[in-house]
């Protein structure tokens, strides 16, 4: 019997439509929901999620195409670990679906494994998958993304591939109307700020979940040149050496449970805390007659100079450190105003540091957005601080300024500058949802 709705009369002559079944239903529904104007994260997932209830698969992935124009990152899934979106990455021309976005039309394998532009990713289990489909979203000018579908048994019929190819013409119209792929980040005469403008970045995610707030830079504290030193300068530093160092036995005892060996690093500050040579040096500064910001800056001169004349990378990453442990020294000792972060805040920066954990965490930001891409230590950090995070977030600064609304998704590895009344009803209509389900769970909002 087929799909399609039938038509029947009843005894007195009445033509009744009784509706679509089966695929046919799946496919009008798939298209009654992408037809409607809504916000990009509701259509990341939810979409994959119907076109693999389509096409009877057990997986379907949503790829988007990255402003460099040469980057494939899955932004939306159904099927696979929830940690692959925005993490899976390929180049254009990498694994079967770089290869279908490069040659721009569907490739379909009945055992991925075996195709020869296969690029496994073992910690997805993918390999419990071989049928696989890969299309590609095409733009007006340049392909978007792709759709990705696999499933455990047959491979994809020719009807099928013809289907999964028409299903991404819809998703093509909602990613340009999200300005998702924002190809205003390559023009020229770009003011700083997106004023009013919603503009959306991908990053790369690192602590998962969402969050609302106006943007904040991170800050540092300034030395005060007028500020001279006082009586009770030695007491106030050796009150924040001891108060930083009961902090960091308890840091580092979490962090050990958490990442083990990659904990380490805080154990180094730690030592340098201990190190006696640049206690001397700051007292002796200070007793000199020296602010505790000058002594301060003075020891992480020293070492920043011995560090580059060395050329020892080593030697150059301790002296970072040191420079963030002295900040963090100053504020414990002498709070600066002109440093404190407004409350409930998405912080952005270039990177995190151990500043962060113990100063800039007063502020109980709901988020974080870092410029630069994560190093090692950054991953801990992040999970030390517990708060959605996204990394690698180019044009950052420029498009964004302080007092911004932004929306962090760091399930989808996405930040939203000046989002749509829209988008933020979407967000706190899930944020409900989520709080009604785990009615124990913490979530970040504003």
């Amino acid at each position: 019997m087929s799909d399609a709705g039938d038509e029947d009369r009843t005894p007195g002559g009445t033509l009744v439509a009784t509706p679509p079944r089966g695929q046919l239903a799946k496919v009008l529904d798939y298209l009654g929901y992408v037809a409607k104007n809504r916000p990009l994260v509701e259509l990341l997932d939810e979409a994959p999620r119907r076109i693999a209830d389509c096409i009877g698969a057990d997986v379907a992935s949503l790829y988007l195409l990255e402003g460099d124009g040469r980057t494939l990152v899955m932004r939306g899934n159904v099927g696979l670990p929830r940690s692959a979106p925005g993490r899976v990455r390929l180049e254009v021309g990498q694994g079967i679906t770089g290869k279908a976005v490069e040659l721009r039309y569907p490739i379909a394998v009945d055992r991925a494994a075996s195709h020869a532009a296969y690029q496994g990713f073992p910690e997805l289990g993918e390999e419990r998958f071989p049928a696989f489909l890969a299309v590609p979203v095409l733009g007006t000018s340049r392909p978007l993304g792709a759709v990705v579908v696999q499933r455990r048994g047959r491979g994809f019929t020719d009807q099928e591939v013809c289907l999964v190819t028409a299903l991404t013409a819809p998703i093509s119209s909602a990613l340009r109307l999200a300005r998702l792929l924002d190809d205003m980040r390559g023009a020229r005469n770009r003011r700083t700020g997106g004023g009013t403008r919603k503009v959306t970045l991908p990053g790369l995610p690192l602590f998962r979940g969402r969050a609302l707030g106006a943007v904040a830079a991170i800050r540092r504290p300034a030395v005060n040149t007028k500020e001279t030193g006082s009586d009770e300068g030695s007491e106030l530093l050796q009150q924040a050496l001891d108060q930083a160092e009961r902090r960091l036995r308890a840091l580092a005892d979490r962090a050990a449970t958490l990442s083990g060996d990659e904990a380490a690093f805080i154990d180094s500050y730690l030592l340098m805390l201990q190190d006696q040579q640049l206690r001397r040096t700051a007292f002796l500064h200070i007793e000199a007659g020296a602010s505790i910001g000058r002594a301060l800056g003075q020891v992480a001169r020293q070492a920043a100079r011995a560090a580059s004349e060395s050329g020892d990378a080593f030697l150059v990453q301790r002296a970072r450190d040191l420079e963030a442990l002295c900040d963090t020294l100053l504020m414990m000792a002498r709070p600066d105003s002109r440093a404190t972060i407004p409350a409930k805040a998405i912080l952005v920066g270039e990177e995190l540091t151990i500043y962060d954990l113990f100063v800039t965490a007063r502020a109980q930001p709901v988020g974080v957005v870092l410029s630069e891409a994560p190093r090692p230590r950054t991953k801990l950090l992040v999970q030390l601080l517990g708060v959605p995070t996204i990394a690698d977030v180019r044009g950052a600064f420029r498009w964004m300024s302080p007092g911004d609304v932004a929306l962090l998704d760091a399930d989808h590895g996405l930040l939203t500058i000046n989002p749509t009344r829209a988008d933020i009803a979407a967000y706190r209509a899930e944020k409900r949802r989520e709080r009604r389900s785990q009615p124990g769970r913490r979530t970040a909002s504003s």
